[in-house]
């Protein structure tokens, strides 16, 4: 079913949700969320900073929460300004009974520190809403995740959930996956890396994909939360056949997670130029 879109309430604006009316506990650029992300770019068409865009999409997303539920808590920037949402409204008394189920280690933290109880799927298997970014979006609501590094238990929280809304700004909207030229991750085992590095530019070389190990800061490679490798292929044009392109890559021994989430989510929160908006399927 094609993605449906519409405006969400005028009040939901940046007018009143300007940079001075910032909620102080998810803080400005230089608090302990917009640390996350060095430096804090700029929308070139409105001027706002695009980590307050991700800000009020969080934000609007913390209206979907009810008292009780089991949330699914994503990674990155704007995971992490819904978490210190939570956790606010948590120690105001407008929320109460949340367990959180955090999808990396960095998640777990900054839910701790916010006042959040937290579980596992262990103990939870299914959960009632799950709340994330992306880091592309088309307009069937498929989505690149991954590029923070959390996408194999971002996936398995999110499979597991009843509802996953995306939150993201505008600037996360594609026309097709894997067109903008920038990464879409495979989280692979340790254990020769290189073998399916080759295994998986060779997949795509008519797509003129080159993959390349991603390396921490100190150029050493980068380890996932789960002990494991990320190579992230790079499209020169895009991917032609979603659904193909995921089976074949978790058909590939050694591959544990591909960052297509596909046909997953439900909705998405778009915070732009113009205020918030959403599709929805």
């Amino acid at each position: 079913m094609a993605a449906m879109s519409s405006s969400i309430s005028p009040s939901s604006t940046f007018s009143s949700t300007s940079t001075d009316n910032l909620r102080p506990h998810a803080a400005k650029t230089g608090g302990s969320v917009c640390c996350l992300s060095t430096p804090c770019p700029t929308s070139p068409t409105t001027g706002i900073s695009l980590v307050n865009l991700k800000k009020v999409a969080a934000i609007k997303a913390a209206e979907y929460v009810k008292s009780d539920m089991v949330l699914g808590l994503g990674t990155g920037i704007t995971a992490g300004f819904f978490v210190a949402e939570i956790g606010a409204l948590l120690s105001a008394g407008k929320l109460r009974g949340i367990v959180g189920v955090p999808t990396s280690k960095r998640t777990s933290e900054l839910a701790k520190s916010a006042g959040i109880p937290l579980s596992n799927l262990d103990e939870y298997q299914r959960i009632d809403l799950a709340i994330d970014g992306a880091d592309e979006v088309d307009p069937n609501l498929n989505l690149v995740k991954g590029r923070g590094g959390a996408l194999l238990r971002e996936k398995m929280v999110e499979a597991a959930s009843d509802k996953f809304v995306v939150v993201i700004d505008d600037s996360k909207l594609v026309t097709s996956l894997g067109g903008t030229g920038q990464a879409v991750p495979v989280e692979i085992v340790q254990f020769c890396w290189k073998y399916n590095q080759s295994r998986l530019q060779e997949l795509f070389k008519d797509e003129g994909c080159e993959a390349k190990l991603r390396l921490d800061p100190d150029g050493k490679p980068f380890v996932s939360d789960n002990s494991n490798y990320i190579v992230d292929l790079y499209f020169k044009t895009p991917i032609q056949d979603l659904n193909a392109a995921g089976k074949e890559m978790s058909a590939l021994e050694g591959v544990v997670e591909h960052g297509l989430f596909l046909d997953m989510a439900d909705e998405v929160i778009i915070s732009g130029k113009e205020g918030l908006s959403m599709k929805t399927k």
